[in-house]
This record gives structure tokens, sequence and C-alpha cells, in this order.
């Protein structure tokens, strides 16, 4: 069985913090990603049923983990 070592490393009370801003390019792609699945439902929401799903799994899960407005 394989052993985890651990280096304990002290918090550097003098390192300053970033100061959060939001990004509009966040905002944007993830209303894009709505009217995409909008215009989909609106044309054949049967034909397209599963492209619908794609962008809805994409916009709960890898957008909003892999891309951050703090960036």
């Amino acid at each position: 069985m394989a052993k985890v070592f651990t280096i304990p490393v002290p918090p550097d009370l003098n390192r300053k913090r970033r100061e959060r801003t939001s990004d509009p390019r966040y905002v944007d792609g993830q209303k894009m990603l709505v009217e995409a699945m909008k215009y989909l439902a609106k044309a054949d929401p049967v034909a397209h049923r599963s492209a619908i799903e794609l962008l809805s799994e994409h916009g709960r899960t890898r957008f909003r983990m892999t891309d951050s407005p703090l960036s």
C-alpha cells in the first residue's frame, strides 16, 4: 500500500488577496448557450433533443467548473 507524505506550509499572512471582478464574457457565454437551446427547441425539439441535452449538460457542469469569471 502506498503512503502519502504531506509537507505542511504555513500561510503567508502578508500575501494580498486578489480583488474579485466579474467578467462579462462569462455571463455572455451562458446567455449564448441558453439562446442556442431555445433556438433548437423552437425549430424541432424532438430532432434536436440530443443537442439540447449536450448544451444543457455543458452549461450545468463543465462550463461552470472550467471557466471562471475571476480569471
